[in-house]
């Protein structure tokens, strides 16, 4: 934020009559600092404010300008820094700003603190909330703790604002326009009135007149350069190129800079250069070929885009590309079983977000984009994928071919699982002979085949369609879930 917009911002806080449940006052006092911005951002979300403040240097009576001593790079317990002591001590780690700069002559400190979402703040394992203008311990308030759990967002990251009180001409400095015109495949208007009607029929920016609010939906679909929105600039899509089957030596990175829809073809074209080659992939195949077919690796960079929690910060969608797979990760755990990808519906945390996507054809439509991924890794006789739900984040990893000898027995049963879930939301049933054509096994050596399906059965990731038939040799076996 320049100075000029935070000292419209100070002297908006400063017309409050008192502080509030979301706005704090001090001259120097850090004590305590980080059960404060756990506090604040509890107190936002109940009071539906997108951020809490806390401002330093002015007196909490008056609200005059005192000017402070504080500064946000001392240092912390143990002398680290104050700034990452506190970020590692929040759990979730929300995103809080903090700016410096003068105002009447004197020195200001302002740290902007995101309202958390259905989950409460803590700091050091304790969450705290404002009661008037008093810290409290949230326990003694279970009524307040019950609200942020069951609390509905008062807004979506999609509306939020990305960049405020932008020109016009800025706008069209900062959105690629043309690329949004192009991918809708519609012509581009000759006329600048006509560009901005539709740019605020579509939610990409919001306003009227000179000056407009670039959204987030906006600026991480169509920015020129995500590094001109500060709070965007780490969503950018990496992508690292290892050498060997260990992240121990990084051959290449390249970090995106455009928004997801203006670069997503481009992105994909360069992961695809970048991926190995196979002499042989199944028997079918005898020349060189790319190590994983583009349409799932499509389908999975994505679904990462979507399907990521943007209340994450500090890291975006990753795609990392070793000798022998490829992992595609976004950040946040899964809002669904990663049992249950195949023939749940999905459900997003930003469906704008995705429809959008959905419109400019760069992802499938709904529940469709993970079937192909299967698909396409059992056509060219490749691993299953392996899908993984970590403490902040989802991975999918596609495997390069193996030959069923090298296959271990989770690659194997997971292959079983797949295969009788595709089969089944396809309205089919994996048989001992489906299964020996997705693994390319002969008829005669049907017997591999069947210890794996009784392994598959052993794990209790599939079972009999029919538990009372007699004949084995054309049994049907369906998913667990059914």
């Amino acid at each position: 934020m320049t100075d000029d917009k935070l000292k419209i911002l100070l002297s908006e806080l400063r017309a409050f009559p008192n502080e509030t449940e979301w706005l704090e006052f001090k001259v120097n006092n850090a004590h305590k600092l980080g059960e404060y911005i756990s506090a604040l951002s509890n107190s936002a979300c109940l009071h539906d404010k997108e951020y809490g403040y806390i401002v330093y240097g002015i007196d909490d009576k008056s609200h005059r300008i005192v000017g402070t001593t504080f500064s946000p790079f001392q240092k912390g317990k143990g002398n680290e820094d104050l700034i990452p002591w506190i970020t590692r001590k929040l759990d979730p780690r929300i995103h809080f700003d903090h700016f410096e700069f003068e105002a009447e002559g004197e020195p200001i400190v302002i740290f902007r603190i995101k309202a958390t979402s259905n989950t409460p703040v803590k700091f050091s394992g304790e969450p705290h909330i404002r009661i008037g203008s008093y810290k409290k311990r949230l326990s003694e308030h279970p009524e307040k703790e019950r609200l942020i759990w069951t609390k509905e967002p008062s807004s979506t990251f999609e509306n939020e604002i990305a960049l405020h009180n932008v020109t016009a001409d800025k706008v069209l400095q900062l959105i690629d326009y043309p690329s949004y015109f192009d991918l809708i495949k519609i012509p581009l208007p000759d006329n600048r009135s006509l560009i901005f009607e539709k740019l605020i029929q579509e939610k990409i920016i919001i306003g009227k007149g000179t000056n407009y609010n670039i959204t987030n939906l906006g600026a991480i679909l169509f920015a020129r350069e995500l590094d001109a929105f500060e709070a965007l600039n780490r969503k950018a899509i990496r992508v690292i190129i290892y050498q060997g089957k260990n992240k121990l030596k990084t051959k290449k990175e390249q970090e995106g800079k455009k928004g997801y829809a203006t670069g997503f073809k481009g992105l994909i074209e360069y992961i695809n250069d970048q991926l190995p080659m196979n002499e042989e992939i199944g028997k079918a195949f005898r020349k060189e070929v790319k190590m994983f077919p583009e349409l799932a690796i499509r389908e999975l960079v994505a679904n990462a885009i979507i399907h990521q929690d943007f209340s994450e910060k500090g890291t975006g969608p990753m795609v990392e590309i070793f000798d022998d797979r490829i992992d595609i990760s976004n950040p946040g755990k899964p809002l669904i079983s990663t049992m249950r990808f195949v023939d749940h519906n999905p459900i997003s945390r930003n469906e704008k977000l995705a429809h959008f996507m959905r419109r400019l054809n760069i992802c499938e439509e709904r529940g469709s984009g993970i079937d192909k991924v299967i698909f396409e890794c059992e056509y060219y006789q490749l691993p299953a994928p392996k899908i993984l739900e970590g403490d902040n984040y989802t991975r999918v990893t596609l495997y390069a071919h193996k030959t069923l000898r090298q296959m271990d027995k989770e690659d194997k049963v997971r292959a079983c699982y797949l295969h009788a879930s595709l089969k089944y939301v396809s309205g089919e049933y994996m048989t001992n002979q489906s299964l020996r054509e997705r693994f390319g096994i002969v008829e005669k050596n049907y017997s591999i085949v069947s210890r794996i399906i009784t392994e598959g059965i052993k794990s209790g990731l599939i079972k009999y369609y029919d538990p009372e038939s007699n004949s084995k040799k054309h049994a049907k076996y369906i998913p667990f879930w059914v």
